[in-house]
Formats: structure tokens, sequence, C-alpha cells
């Protein structure tokens, strides 16, 4: 299943659009294996419905690699390395990607919870379907990324830097944004959009007329603006 293509990048409504990944995987060899290793190194394998719960994978890279419907609970994949891969029905929580590098992935169908990614550099990554509680992305580089047809509830984008980022047909729920930077991110194609915290980090990010009046609550009480009938 390949994606839309590296094509895009063009200008909506003066928003650069993200870079979709370019994915297709060559013929994968099967796993041979139960567990994933640190500093590991996986090249053209597909590890399918692996029951990798609590296994440390610290370090480990994977290029060209598919990931289908394995067991991620507390998984430990600080630092790790995902490089033209696919990672299909990942399910688990408390599951370490803290610093790790996604480079040309897609992520599809995902239940997750409590995800840490802070410091992550995520580039030309596609987040499709699914459900993601909690996700963790403080401090992290966000670059040609789309989430689609997703939701994401309590993202932490904290301190996160975002640059063509893409929110399409996906529910964002009590979003925090505080000290993020960000430059041609695109929120007008989310069904919802609820921001806890951040709203004065919004500039270089464009939004709808519709999401604006949801937000003018929220952005009046950080004003410090009383609204009276």
């Amino acid at each position: 299943m390949a994606s839309n293509g590296r094509g895009g990048g063009g200008r909506q409504g003066g928003v650069k659009g993200a870079r979709r990944p370019a994915l297709r995987l060559p013929e994968l060899r099967e796993f041979e294996g139960w567990e994933v290793e640190p500093d590991g190194d996986y090249d053209g394998v597909e590890l399918r419905e692996l029951d990798l719960v609590g296994q440390d994978g610290a370090g480990a890279r994977f290029m060209d690699c598919e990931l289908t419907r394995c067991a991620l609970d507390e998984t430990g994949l600080r630092n790790a390395r995902f490089l033209d891969s696919r990672l299909t029905a990942p399910k688990g929580v408390g599951t370490n990607l803290a610093d790790a590098t996604l480079r040309d992935v897609e992520v599809i169908d995902a239940r997750l919870g409590g995800t840490q990614m802070f410091g992550a550099v995520l580039e030309r990554v596609v987040v499709r379907g699914g459900k993601i509680d909690f996700l963790n992305l403080r401090s992290a580089r966000l670059k040609d990324v789309v989430f689609e047809n997703c939701v994401l509830v309590e993202p932490d984008f904290a301190s996160a830097r975002m640059e063509r980022v893409e929110f399409v047909g996906c529910a964002l729920k009590g979003a925090d944004f505080s000290a993020a930077t960000l430059s041609d991110v695109d929120l007008r194609g989310a069904v919802e959009l609820g921001i806890t915290a951040g709203l004065d980090r919004l500039r270089g990010a464009v939004i709808s007329t519709a999401q604006l009046l949801d937000l003018a609550p929220v952005l009046a009480g950080e004003l410090g603006i009383r609204v009276e009938e």
C-alpha cells in the first residue's frame, strides 16, 4: 500500500502542504525471533503479531520494515530509528519512543495510550486512523507530518517545533501547544479542535472561521476578556 507520494508541498490558502512519505516496501522476510534487542539492526523484515510488551529495543534501527499488530505496552524504543517503514495497528500503553526518529513512516490504525515521544524527530510521517491518548510530543520536531482521520486525546505539543503539519479529518481533543513554534500548520481539516493551552502560540497556524468561533471562549479567557450578554 503506497501513500500519496512526496507530492504536495503546494500552497492551499497560503499554507504550504506537508510532503507525504512515498513508501514502497520491498518483499519482506518474516522476522525470526520473539524479541527486539537494544541497538538491534532490522532491515527488510516484517514483525507480525508479536508480543513485545516490556522489551528493550532502545537504539534499534528499523529500515524497510513493517510492524503488524504488535503489542507495545511499556516497550522501550528510546532513540530507535524507523526509516521507510510502516506500523500497522500497533497497540499498547506506555510505549517509550523518546528521542526516536521516524522518517518516511506510516502509522495506520494505532491504538496507543501514554506514548512517550518527547524529543523525537518526525519527518514525512502519516498517522492515519486509530486513536492515541495522551501522546507526549514535548520538544519534538515535526516536519511534513499529517494526522489523518484519527483521534488524538490530550496530545502534548508543548515546546515542539512544527513545520508543514496537517490535521485532516481528525479529532483533536484537549491539545497543549504551550511554548510551541508553528510554521505552516493547517488545522482547518480537524473535525474537532479543542485546545486547552497555548492558544497564544498559534502564530504560524491557520484555522477556519467556524473553528475561531468555537475557540473564542477559551481565547477570551486567556486574554482576560470578560464576555457578557
